[in-house]
C-alpha cells in the first residue's frame, strides 16, 4: 500500500514539474506589435470600400509565421502574408467588411501564429448608412387641451 501510494505522489509531482516547465515563454520566439488591434471604420456609406489593414512588426528574434486569419463571420474576408515575416520586419493583414449591410457593425479577426502568444483577436467597427434610403417619417403628437377646473 505505501508503495502505491509513493508511486501516485511521485507521478503527481512530475506532472505537475512538467506543467511548470512547459509554461516558460520562448524568449527566441516570434512576437507581434500591432500599430493597433481595432479598426474604426466610423461613419461609412453602403457598397463603400471596406478594406482597411492592420500593420504590424515582428519584434521577435524567430521568422514570424502566420497560419491562419479567420473572420467571426463571413461579412468579414481577412487576407495574411503566406511568407515568413523576419525578425525586425513588417507585415499588413488586410480585411474586407461587407459594405452592403446597413447598420453598427462590431466583427473580429482571429490570427493563428507561431508567434509567443500564438492566438490574438483584432477588432473591426464601425456603421454602415445608406443615404439613399428614406428616412421615416416620424409623427408630432399634438398637445391635448385640457379644460381649468371650474371655480365654485
Amino acid at each position: 500500500m505505501k508503495k502505491i501510494v509513493t508511486a501516485v505522489l511521485f507521478v503527481l509531482v512530475s506532472m505537475s514539474i512538467n506543467a511548470q516547465t512547459t509554461k516558460k515563454v520562448n524568449k527566441k520566439a516570434a512576437k507581434f506589435e500591432f500599430e493597433s488591434t481595432v479598426i474604426d471604420y466610423g461613419t461609412i456609406t453602403k457598397n463603400a470600400d471596406g478594406v482597411r489593414e492592420f500593420h504590424f512588426k515582428n519584434t521577435g528574434k524567430s521568422p514570424l509565421i502566420i497560419t491562419s486569419t479567420k473572420g467571426s463571420c463571413g461579412c468579414t474576408v481577412p487576407s495574411h502574408p503566406k511568407k515568413p515575416i523576419m525578425p525586425g520586419e513588417t507585415g499588413i493583414i488586410k480585411v474586407k467588411y461587407a459594405t452592403n449591410r446597413v447598420g453598427p457593425f462590431q466583427k473580429t479577426v482571429t490570427v493563428t501564429s507561431n508567434a509567443a502568444q500564438p492566438v490574438i483577436r483584432l477588432t473591426i467597427k464601425g456603421k454602415v448608412i445608406d443615404p439613399n434610403a428614406k428616412k421615416p417619417v416620424v409623427l408630432k403628437k399634438k398637445k391635448a387641451l385640457v379644460a381649468a377646473p371650474k371655480k365654485s
